[in-house]
């Protein structure tokens, strides 16, 4: 039999029991594709991680959800080089390797912050539905929206539901009967990520108007294995396609944003988006360590 130490990490946490809740394997030599699928199954949180040894990074990871594995995703990164740094006693600076790319990622304290794997500008491109139908896949009208939303891409594909108001985001709820008509991302998923500014300083409906910090709020829908809609409390991977958003729409560079997730579901995410103006984008949030244990196969 082979032993499996894992660990549960909570990430773009501000208290014990708050941020997005991920589980992380010490070591995933050994282990098969479909092993990994099992464990993510069982342990059925959003992801879980396996660390592997890589040639051009400090560690190669690859992420599993219940039901595939994922190129990449935000606060997988984040936790995982959480507990990286522990198993080493060190390193405040990593790189990542992922199917995605290579992902560096720093740490000050125990707030974690990962570079996107973008290169170059944010691929962005239209959606195949009128922006009323959009609207009313998660529940809302037309008027809701404050841009045409768009799938945007800067490491993982997601579409994007700009709003006017944080209290439409906060209205937003997936129809159960229209999830068949939900458009599907180029890995054939289908996700919602609906945002709003909360106190810009500036007009709203004019990103490029606006400097300085700005608080977001934001949700994210996700359809399940054997239907429905869940509900994810922090998203990074969404987090830096907002951050493409903005660049593809003209804010001003650098730019600071502070994303709020996840109070609709009583697990409060906060998670900090800064843009360089070289168009870097990083996503940044604490990492805490709920728990450790050993899984026997």
């Amino acid at each position: 039999m082979a032993h499996y130490r894992f660990r549960i990490v909570n990430v773009f946490a501000e208290s014990t029991f708050g941020g997005n809740p991920l589980c992380v394997f010490e070591d995933g030599r050994g282990l098969s594709d479909a092993q990994m699928l099992a464990l993510a199954r069982q342990f059925n949180l959003s992801e879980t991680t396996f660390i592997l040894p890589s040639e051009q990074a400090d560690a190669n990871v690859r992420i599993f959800t219940p039901g595939y594995e994922m190129r990449f995703a935000g606060h997988p990164t984040l936790g995982t080089a959480h507990v990286i740094r522990a198993l080493r006693g060190s390193g405040d600076a990593l790189t990542l390797s992922f199917k995605a790319g290579v992902v560096p990622v720093r740490a000050h304290g125990d707030v974690w912050t990962l570079t996107a794997p973008a290169e170059g500008a944010p691929l962005v491109r239209e959606v195949a539905l009128p922006r009323a139908e959009v609207a009313a896949l998660v529940g809302l009208q037309a008027d809701d929206l404050l841009a045409a939303p768009v799938w945007v891409d800067t490491g993982a594909d997601q579409l994007l539901i700009p709003l006017k108001h944080p209290d439409a985001v906060r209205r937003a709820a997936p129809v159960s009967t229209l999830l068949e008509r939900w458009p599907l991302s180029s890995l054939g998923r289908k996700t919602g990520y609906v945002f709003a500014f909360d106190d810009a300083p500036g007009d709203g409906a004019n990103p490029s108007a606006n400097t300085g910090t700005r608080q977001v709020v934001a949700r994210y829908f996700f359809t399940t294995q054997g239907g429905g809609v869940s509900e994810d409390p922090g998203t990074g991977s969404a987090c830096a396609n907002l951050g493409g958003w903005l660049i593809s729409t003209g804010h001003a560079l650098p730019a600071s944003l502070r994303v709020s997730q996840g109070d609709q579901i009583d697990r409060p995410c906060r998670l900090q988006l800064d843009l360089s103006e070289d168009r870097a984008i990083r996503v940044g949030g604490r990492v805490i360590e709920l728990g450790q244990g050993t899984i026997t196969l």
